[in-house]
């Protein structure tokens, strides 16, 4: 997200907790009733605290589903959506929300953190069983942790139905009524040749093309049911596919298709076959790739190790939530937005070579060296006229750029450096115009280069197209008072050049003309408001708990397979007990002339399934599971304060 493993299990656990109530702005799902837990007394709640910004809640949404559906008549899931953005804490975009990620139980509303701060949350996402008698059995953080709940949950209905305390029967999920569209939550649109546009119609689970006019369907490729499917145009299945590529017209012709399909929850990229339709896998399968799903290396920097060249086999490598693609006239390949590891990949359709452009795996914002750079949900890309790579990096609200050295060949071809152009960090974002170094943006998804070479953003929850000048360095505003732009394109078609927007939250694209004086907007620079922690300076005792499943050992075939990785902001608050090395404990020394600031963290653990073999070791074939979290914890310093944090990466 060691010494501090725990190995109780759930029923043995002498510390019983009540849990506490559920209160917020109101419920989604429930038909206009109110819910509170004695309402679901005797039905195991399995409370999901998440926000729909952060990708490692959508893959927790899609991991419970199967588990849901197995436990209907016992399992009740509870979403508690606790917002980041400010954008999100709207009851309409959340509504959008609920409904664009197809969730198929009870929303809790809590834009004020109530129900967040009463179960002591403190990352995206959070998950907190409680049992039939309402008391907290089980607290973890992060993805993964599906395994380990389907090992809990018979536990918990074997345990509660001999006491006579289960109740069997239908939860209080109900569904809203459907909505017919022609296009429900688009994602990306690409030009074509012929001068129609392909879109990502990501609600549908299909693409859509559309006439010049950008609303006139000329065809669909993909039946529309969500799944995985390769075949003919009306018979292949998508899973919620977003961004899309074209390739060179001598490059299609060779390998047989001509568009790249990001196809994002079936973490895999699809070749589409214009001329009729025909979809094919080309990378990926369909496993949620997990950085490092083995032991938690360290390389000899003391940095996270993590792998460069994936291989050769481009149908075994595992991707994780692939957002956008583009092709990169400079690499010859498809370069991945990989929203779910914070990398980018590539992808070259000739020798179907994978590798690790750019990003070590660990979420946050830092610039230099491609590898040992750090992005957070990279989600939109676009190629300048230089070749370089521009990224939309969602989470840090942040404009990012893959820069080619003139002239510098590494040993696995050019040299890459990261720069962030526009952006703080994982908590910063708003709504300011001005010089680059001062403005913000809020989760922004997507980019397109100008005929001037500035470069348009869609400002996703500021509803707005924003214009970076790199000449200037200035950021200004082309539109405003759009319904979630999830992404932007230049039209060049007609006699002067327009943009084309996909209002997401609209359900269509429209045309913009560029404005000859752009907006010049301040509503201000903000952080994400989270409860402060009050430490006392000097040593802080920090310990991650972590209890591997029942039925999973901690792998250790190569070592400790747990690893912690501390910073702060600012860097002066640490004065020691930085870095990365593995273990999860670490003692801290915070700097006493520092009033406040963040603690980042990062967690992994590594675990895999049994049985031993007779020599009490885990055998190669194994199914082996990472569990990882980040944390930023916004502390106060006074002399009154803890010294000593704990957080559960899984506890028990």
């Amino acid at each position: 997200m060691d010494s501090a493993t725990k190995t109780t299990s759930a029923t043995a656990n002498p510390v019983r907790v009540r849990a506490s109530e559920l209160e917020g702005r109101g419920w989604l799902n429930t038909g206009g009733a109110d819910l509170n837990l004695e309402k679901l007394r005797g039905k195991i709640v399995l409370l999901d605290f998440w926000t729909f910004c952060c990708i490692n809640c959508l893959h927790v949404l899609d991991e419970l589903r199967p588990l849901e559906e197995e436990y209907k008549d016992v399992l009740v899931t509870v979403g508690v959506h606790s917002p980041k953005f400010e954008h999100e804490a709207d009851p309409v975009a959340l509504a959008a929300a609920v409904e664009r990620y197809e969730i198929h139980h009870p929303v809790l509303d809590d834009p004020e953190l109530v129900t967040w701060q009463a179960y002591s949350a403190r990352a995206w996402p959070t998950l907190v069983v409680v049992d039939p008698e309402g008391y907290i059995v089980a607290h973890m953080s992060g993805e993964g942790h599906a395994a380990g709940l389907a090992t809990l949950i018979p536990e918990l209905i074997a345990e509660h139905e001999a006491k006579g305390t289960l109740h069997r029967g239908d939860g209080p999920y109900v569904a809203p009524e459907p909505v017919v569209r022609d296009l429900r939550f688009p994602g990306k649109v690409l030009p074509l040749a012929s001068g129609n546009f392909l879109v990502s119609d990501t609600g549908h689970h299909r693409l859509v093309e559309t006439g010049p006019d950008l609303a006139t369907v000329v065809r669909t490729i993909g039946s529309g049911t969500k799944g995985y499917l390769d075949g003919a145009a009306d018979d292949a299945q998508f899973n919620e596919p977003h961004g899309l590529a074209l390739l060179p017209a001598e490059l299609a012709a060779s390998v047989g298709y001509d568009v790249v399909v990001a196809d994002s929850v079936n973490h895999r990229l699809r070749g589409v076959t214009l001329a009729t339709g025909a979809v094919r896998t080309l990378l990926g399968n369909g496993v949620q790739r997990l950085l490092e799903a083995g032991p938690a290396r360290v390389n000899d920097d003391g940095e996270a190790a993590s792998e460069t060249n994936l291989g050769t086999a481009p149908l075994e490598v595992a991707l994780s939530s692939p957002w956008d693609v583009a092709y990169s006239t400079v690499l010859k390949t498809v370069v991945i937005a990989m929203a779910g590891t914070h990398q980018i990949f590539d992808f070259d359709p000739n020798t179907g070579a994978v590798t690790v452009v750019a990003g070590n795996g660990l979420e946050g914002l830092l610039d230099g060296p491609a590898g040992q750079a750090w992005f957070a949900q990279p989600s939109g890309l676009t190629e300048d006229t230089q070749g370089n790579i521009w990224v939309a990096d969602s989470e840090t609200s942040a404009l990012r750029v893959l820069k080619f050295k003139a002239g510098g060949e590494g040993e696995n071809g050019p040299t890459l450096s990261v720069e962030t152009a526009i952006g703080e960090g994982l908590f910063d974002f708003g709504f300011r115009d001005g010089e680059a170094d001062q403005a913000r943006l809020q989760h922004p998804l997507g980019v397109a280069v100008l005929p001037d070479g500035s470069v348009a953003i869609a400002d996703t929850y500021n509803g707005a197209v924003r214009r970076y000048d790199p000449a200037t360095k200035t950021v200004s505003t082309l539109a405003r008072g759009l319904a979630e732009p999830s992404d932007v394109l230049l039209d060049e078609t007609g006699d002067v050049p327009l943009l084309i927007v996909v209002e997401s939250n609209q359900h269509q694209l429209i045309r913009l003309p560029l404005p000859k004086n752009a907006l010049q907007v301040d509503e201000g620079a903000v952080q994400t408001q989270r409860p402060k922690t009050d430490v006392a300076p000097g040593e802080l005792k920090l310990s991650i708990n972590f209890s591997a499943p029942t039925g999973q050992k901690l792998d250790d075939r190569w070592g400790d397979p747990t690893q912690l990785k501390v910073s702060s902001t600012p860097p002066e608050l640490l004065i020691s007990g930085g870095g990365t090395s593995v273990g999860l404990q670490r003692t801290l020394v915070l700097a006493a002339d520092v009033p406040e600031g963040v603690l980042h963290l990062t967690a992994r653990a590594a675990a895999c399934d049994g049985p031993e073999d007779a020599n009490g070791e885990i055998p190669d074939h194994a199914a082996c599971h990472l569990y990882q979290q980040d944390w930023g914890i916004p502390v106060l310093l006074n002399a009154d304060g803890a010294t000593e944090l704990a957080l559960d990466l899984r506890g028990l």
